[in-house]
């Protein structure tokens, strides 16, 4: 067992008992939960080879990075708003497999979500925090969107492999006192591997200046960090970090492709980087809003008048956003319910106000929480740099100008930093959010196969 920082008696006890034995029911659950996404992506891959989603969108870069090899011209005539690492890697797969359809494409891109797997099962166990990585990827595996992203053409699996399978890396060995070069060695991939995840999605550009938030934060807690084989090693990995991301936007002259600036590649829709001032706020509703069904035992946890501030601030800031609902409901599930809801007079106001105020008490009810745990989650690595990347990732929307809406599927980048931080402070795998995590695998699998016999 790992361990404890310093703490009262009490809060010690506390943390004993909510993390024995942990450890292999997040394994075993991960595991139950990869399995059924493998195989319903298999099912739909083998029964289906009919263009859905955003095949019809992915498809044509995947073909031509297969057909060509890969150059600075393909990579200028890259179609997606999305880099093309992601595409490449399923091109790729597509000539190991030696095909040319959907299907080596989906299958390429099903792999992806194995080898992640199969890293994060392997390597967690001699990681110093194996059950922050199952939770991590358990999290990630019942996303709504995650089964989708393993069966079609869509570029979330290499990214989150590259993403998760380098920080896992990256965090074991700057989270110590790196005195061998095999350590810089591993750093400088870990890095690598954290550029690469950016150039297969840009979003994962929150990891770059998050590591190097967690490198200063382990700096000044930490004085045995401070000798010049760290000091190098860290700053060794973040230029490799930096590489393959400067390469794309030497190559792109910008973090989106050529096609998305000029509005050439998708009727009506723009990507490039600007000032946005209100796309921050909407991924921090929905982040909060994805955060519901993984933290909602921390609502019950307030007291009195913590409970009483909170449902204030959530009535007043749940009521402003429903005056702003148009901008606020996006492509996705909780559109898709409020359009229901609409059938009815007033119905899709009221129920996105109520959906609202819960998202806000929610999110308050957590920040109390981690505010309560602040001294235990201080010597959590991965969860202090989890904190650091979702921070990020809301504040790098201000840079996301054009009109390319913010779809709710983007926040999957970050479901294993909310695994990581939600996870932590409320560990126990109770009843009632094993439940709620059945019901989030079920809608993921469901969101899939509505698409076998919609359109």
């Amino acid at each position: 067992m790992m361990a404890l920082p310093s703490v009262n008696f009490a809060e010690r006890h506390t943390v004993i008992a909510n993390w024995q034995g942990t450890v292999w029911n997040y394994r075993r659950i991960t595991l139950l939960a990869l399995a059924l996404n493998t195989l319903s992506a298999l099912l739909f891959i083998s029964f289906f080879d009919r263009p859905v989603y955003d095949d019809a969108n992915n498809f044509p870069d995947v073909q031509r990075y297969a057909s060509e090899a890969v150059s600075i011209d393909s990579i200028r005539h890259h179609r997606n708003p999305t880099g093309p690492t992601s595409f490449i890697w399923m091109a790729e797969g597509l000539r190991l497999l030696g095909g040319k359809g959907l299907r080596d494409a989906r299958l390429a891109s099903l792999v992806s979500w194995l080898i992640l797997g199969t890293g994060i099962l392997v390597v967690a166990d001699k990681n110093s925090f194996p059950q922050f990585w199952y939770a991590a990827f358990l999290v990630t595996l019942v996303f709504p969107h995650s089964v989708s992203t393993s069966a079609l053409v869509l570029t979330e699996g290499p990214a989150l492999l590259f993403a998760l399978i380098g920080l896992l890396a990256w965090l074991e060995i700057f989270s110590r006192t790196v005195d061998s070069p095999r350590f810089v060695f591993l750093g400088i991939i870990g890095g690598l591997s954290l550029g690469i995840a950016v150039t297969c999605r840009q979003y994962f550009l929150a990891l770059l200046p998050a590591a190097f938030c967690f490198a200063i934060y382990q700096l000044s807690r930490n004085r045995a960090m401070r000798n010049g084989t760290w000091f190098i090693a860290a700053t060794l990995s973040l230029l490799a970090a930096s590489v393959p991301v400067l390469m794309l936007v030497f190559v792109w002259r910008n973090l989106s492709s050529p096609g998305m600036v000029a509005g050439a590649s998708y009727a009506g829709q723009e990507a490039r980087v600007g000032l946005n001032f209100f796309r921050p706020l909407i991924a921090a509703f929905y982040t909060a809003a994805y955060l519901v069904p993984f933290t909602f035992p921390a609502m019950f946890r307030l007291k009195t008048s913590q409970r009483r501030i909170g449902l204030l601030v959530a009535a007043l800031g749940g009521i402003s956003i429903t005056y702003f609902s148009s901008f606020f409901l996006q492509p996705g599930p909780l559109n898709s319910l409020i359009r229901m809801a609409s059938r009815l007079p007033y119905g899709g106001t009221v129920l996105f106000a109520v959906i609202a105020i819960g998202v806000i008490y929610n999110a308050a009810s957590v920040c109390c929480l981690l505010w309560e745990q602040r001294h235990f989650l201080s010597s959590r690595a991965p969860v202090v740099f989890a904190i650091f990347a979702v921070a990020f990732f809301i504040a790098e929307q201000f840079g996301v100008g054009g009109n390319l809406p913010f779809y709710d599927r983007y926040v999957l980048q970050i479901a294993p930093f909310l695994g990581l931080i939600t996870f932590t402070v409320l560990p126990r795998l109770t009843p009632s959010r094993l439940t709620a995590l059945a019901c989030l695998s079920l809608l993921s699998h469901g969101m899939l196969w509505r698409l076998a016999f919609g359109p």
